[in-house]
């Protein structure tokens, strides 16, 4: 969202804390980050369900991938995280906050978590702080995170997260590993005057 008259500058994101993590934001000149982002990239369960715009397939890539997020936070059209574990800074995963529409205050949310850090219920608690800066912090209206269909795990995190189904939109997203193939998407919403549910257990399972 680019600023105009009458309309404050977009501000750094600031870190956010609760439910056992730690979200901040990506730091696109880290070695430590970019491993890590390249590394939520290229899993296969994450390649599974998902199809990027541009594929990020080294270091390098994963920094200027990192790079552009970092623009899209500057201007206010993203807010993308970098989850870690509170107690221990460990990194977990991403989750962000996109396609932020200003005058429909509206935008989308993702999710991914490392392989290691499934089954600890860390993709709903992560996207619950994510839904509350969203929907407080940013002043937006509707936020709605989407998946493939088949994908079980994502659906039971969304509604676990208060997003209710909203049924399907063919043809909206790349087909898994094509961008030449489309396939369905399985939209899910919120809005800013649904109410907010409690944090899963931590020990809740199919976390993606």
């Amino acid at each position: 969202m680019s600023s105009s008259p009458g309309r404050a500058r977009p501000q750094p994101l600031p870190g956010l804390r609760g439910h056992g993590l730690h979200l901040r934001p990506w730091d696109p000149e880290s070695r430590a980050g970019a491993q890590v982002w390249l590394r939520g990239l290229t899993d296969p369960e994450f390649r599974r369900w998902n199809t990027p715009l541009r594929p990020v397939t080294d270091p390098d890539g994963a920094r200027r991938s990192l790079r552009r997020g970092a623009l899209r936070d500057t201007d206010g059209t993203g807010a993308s995280f970098r989850i870690a574990d509170a107690a221990t800074g460990a990194a977990l995963g991403h989750v962000g906050v996109d396609e932020i529409h200003p005058v429909p205050r509206r935008a989308t949310a993702g999710h991914r978590v490392l392989s290691e850090a499934r089954g600890r219920a860390v993709a709903p608690r992560a996207l619950l702080l994510a839904a509350r800066r969203a929907l407080t912090g940013l002043g937006l209206h509707r936020l709605g995170p989407s998946h493939a269909p088949g994908h079980e795990a994502s659906c039971r995190i969304a509604g676990r997260c208060g997003f209710r189904y909203e049924g399907t939109v063919h043809g909206a997203v790349f087909a898994a590993g094509r961008r030449d193939a489309f396939r369905d998407a399985r939209p899910h919403a919120r809005l800013a005057t649904d109410p907010e549910p409690g944090p899963p257990p931590v020990t809740a399972t199919a976390t993606p």
